[in-house]
């Protein structure tokens, strides 16, 4: 049996504690949203000589910031525009749309979804009513499928109300691949490689070979503790590794500001899962309590990084579970 049929139980707990969460989060080093406004604070920053990208918030999504909590990238080339996500509600898209036509009259010819998490899909019925050809990684098709997926958009809609609504649909992708794929657009090379089961089963990362760029998905937050969920924390760890081998000069992460020291930017979200894994091994092995072994487990390092508070309790219990199953 694999570690994601267990999917369901972790994002549970996740949404009861959701709430709670959201009142502790704080905004730090990020643009900031005006809750009055029907448009958050949104402007496509340069990446190299063909790639930009937009900077979520720094915080939870809630129906102030519009689920703007993402980062969302796009890649111009001769015969359109590639995206890279759909940020976290069709009206965020719109504006994502809108910058690029700041830049471009081209159309978004495809966007690819680096996994399937609330925050970076619920964009994409805007760009599918565009023309837009979505790709993605096959094992999303399951999660689509799944209660999971139902009860999170059922719970968007009110939280995240009204930029979540009844008309916001998941969108499934035009294509799946399930292995490398190279996709050329406008001469553009584009590298696909599935790096799952690592955040979630479905994880890709795209790399921009012209521009030496990687477009990391949440397999790197930027300035921020990761949100691990579900997560293969082991994959993960080794799937940043490989990573860390690309001929890279500038990341753009799923979450935080750019990056262009790839080295140290990815080593702090690796070294972030390698302690929260061997701190909650052993009490996992010796059936500890959780909550003993969180009080015991030195934070230190961590705890000054944005939204700590907020997930790193919920991280920690996550991979608690998951090395209570991994040892037996």
């Amino acid at each position: 049996m694999q570690f994601f049929t267990h999917r369901a139980l972790p994002l549970m707990l996740a949404l009861a504690l959701w709430p709670a969460a959201h009142v502790q989060a704080q905004s730090v080093s990020a643009p900031q949203a005006d809750a009055a406004s029907t448009h958050v604070n949104m402007s496509a920053q340069r990446v190299s000589k063909l790639a930009w990208y937009v900077e979520g918030l720094s915080a939870m999504g809630s129906s102030a910031n519009q689920n703007f909590i993402s980062n969302a990238g796009f890649v111009i080339t001769p015969a359109g525009v590639v995206v890279m996500d759909a940020l976290g509600s069709p009206a965020l898209a719109e504006q994502l749309l809108a910058e690029i036509r700041k830049l471009t009259p081209l159309p978004v010819t495809h966007v690819i979804v680096t996994h399937y998490h609330a925050d970076h899909i619920y964009g994409l019925q805007t760009f599918k009513a565009q023309g837009a050809r979505i790709v993605a990684h096959g094992a999303a098709r399951e999660y689509l499928q799944s209660d999971t997926a139902r009860l999170r958009m059922e719970s968007s809609r009110q939280e995240l109300f009204p930029w979540i609504d009844e008309n916001t649909r998941l969108v499934p992708a035009d294509q799946w691949i399930n292995g490398p794929t190279e996709l050329t657009v406008g001469c553009v090379r584009f590298m696909l490689q599935p790096v799952g089961p690592s955040h979630t089963p479905e994880d890709l990362v795209i790399y921009l070979p012209q521009d030496k760029v990687l477009f990391a998905g949440d397999l790197v937050f930027r300035n921020r503790i990761p949100y691990v969920g579900q997560a293969d924390s082991d994959h993960w760890i080794q799937a940043l590794e490989r990573l860390l081998t690309f001929d890279t000069a500038v990341v753009v992460p799923g979450h935080g500001p750019l990056s262009n020291e790839a080295t140290n930017d990815m080593a702090l979200t690796r070294d972030y899962l390698v302690y929260l894994r061997r701190s909650m091994a052993e009490a996992a092995k010796n059936m500890e309590p959780f909550d003993a072994a969180y009080d015991a487990a030195d934070w230190s390092r961590f705890e000054r990084l944005p939204l700590f508070r907020a997930v790193n309790r919920m991280n920690a219990y996550n991979t608690y579970l998951l090395m209570e199953r991994e040892v037996k």
